[in-house]
């Protein structure tokens, strides 16, 4: 016992990283573990044991070898699914969404929620917190974090919504101050006690960080994600597994660049801008399909995408929005030069629907894309701006275990 308990004040630092592989589907045995963090076997299995012990994760004990391989049988390491969770919520132009998520991005319980988002934030934030608090609630889970995903950029570290363009909120929204303070008024707390620390972030700048660590972004260096969801068009970039938000949290705001000078106006002031050109909106609109009000803008759009797709007009308005895409894709690459692109919500439909020509637009207009060809895919997880969410507020755990659940 006195040799395990040494073995894990040496390996205390290694914790955190430790949560991480596992987390992310790196470290699915105790020899990659060891491997990955480039400690004795000793120290990762008192580790691996200390983890298990804080509910984060289970060592199956029974030996695996995988094939090819020589030496002594690994013991396998997976996050507890029966662990603690956190709250995540996503806020959008048709209303919201509220989910538990636990270690390695799993959805464990999830709400939807259909409304005309009210122009005070603490309205619909009150009805996100209530949902979140009926799931935990419900599923008797320990909740250790809240993380929010907004359709706004948000300026750090103040936590204001600074452009909310596509909801009724007032630019400046005080949003994690007020997310706060529904934590508290509905008892979302941690196993100690206290009010669970609550995050928020821009929808897609999270969704990225999502397919970085579980989705389609999985080993790239530099990781390009663009998505439309609702409205509008959001992009963010990964760099070496760190979200690039910029010197205050505005880093990439991509649906301000202009793809077609006579387009529709934008409501930043200027015409053509990708926000309402390549949008939901511009699609249905183009396809002569105005969604109705009881069905979300977004959920229209993939189905005619899927079950019309062979309509001439359906046809027309999609290579429209594809050439238009591919426009703002090869301005992108110019300037960044991405290793990979992942395209999310509207996009990857659209990119589904004519890959070649998506990609075919993308190598003409850009020199990176003409001297070799960048990999476009599509977003692989299902609510990743809620998988986002539930990152942020994984992030202390993850960082170092001991103290954040201690709190």
């Amino acid at each position: 016992m006195t040799q395990t308990r040494t073995r894990l004040e040496r390996g205390r630092a290694a914790l955190g990283p430790a949560l991480a592989l596992v987390h992310t589907g790196r470290a699915p045995t105790r020899a990659v573990l060891t491997a990955e963090l480039g400690v004795t076997r000793a120290t990762a299995g008192a580790v691996a044991a200390e983890l298990e012990t804080l509910g984060l994760i289970r060592v199956d004990t029974r030996p695996t070898v995988e094939a090819g391989s020589q030496g002594r049988p690994s013991h396998r390491l997976q996050v507890d699914p029966d662990g603690p969770v956190v709250l995540a919520a996503q806020v959008h132009a048709d209303g919201f969404r509220a989910a538990l998520v636990g270690l390695g991005g799993r959805i464990v319980a999830t709400t939807p929620g259909c409304m005309t988002v009210p122009a005070d934030p603490a309205h619909v934030l009150g009805l996100v917190v209530e949902a979140g608090a009926e799931l935990l609630k419900s599923t008797g889970r320990d909740c250790v974090g809240a993380g929010l995903a907004v359709p706004s950029a948000v300026a750090e570290p103040e936590g204001t919504a600074l452009n909310p363009l596509h909801l009724a909120w007032p630019a400046g929204a005080p949003v994690r101050d007020v997310f706060a303070q529904q934590i508290t008024a509905h008892g979302v707390t941690a196993p100690s006690g206290a009010p669970v620390a609550s995050f928020v972030g821009n929808d897609v700048n999270v969704a990225a960080l999502a397919e970085h660590r579980h989705g389609a972004g999985r080993g790239a260096q530099h990781l390009l994600v663009v998505a439309t969801g609702h409205r509008g068009v959001g992009g963010a970039l990964v760099l070496d597994g760190r979200l690039h938000t910029g010197s205050s949290g505005l880093a990439l705001e991509v649906g301000h660049l202009t793809v077609n000078p006579e387009g529709r106006p934008c409501h930043c002031g200027s015409r053509g801008c990708l926000d309402v050109e390549v949008d939901p909106v511009a699609f249905l609109e183009a396809a002569g399909r105005p969604a109705g009000p009881e069905v979300s803008l977004l959920d229209s759009s993939v189905r005619l995408l899927r079950e019309e797709y062979d309509d001439p007009l359906v046809r027309a308005a999609a290579d429209a929005l594809i050439d238009r895409l591919g426009l703002g894709l090869a301005g992108l690459v110019n300037v960044l030069n991405p290793d990979r692109i992942a395209l999310g919500g509207l996009h990857r439909y659209l990119f589904e629907a004519d890959p070649e020509r998506l990609r075919a637009v993308v190598a003409d207009r850009s020199l990176w894309g003409r001297s070799g060809s960048v990999p476009i895919l599509s977003c692989s997880l299902d609510h990743n701006s809620l998988v986002g969410a539930a990152e942020m507020a994984w992030q202390p755990v993850l960082d170092d275990p001991l103290e954040a659940l201690a709190g």
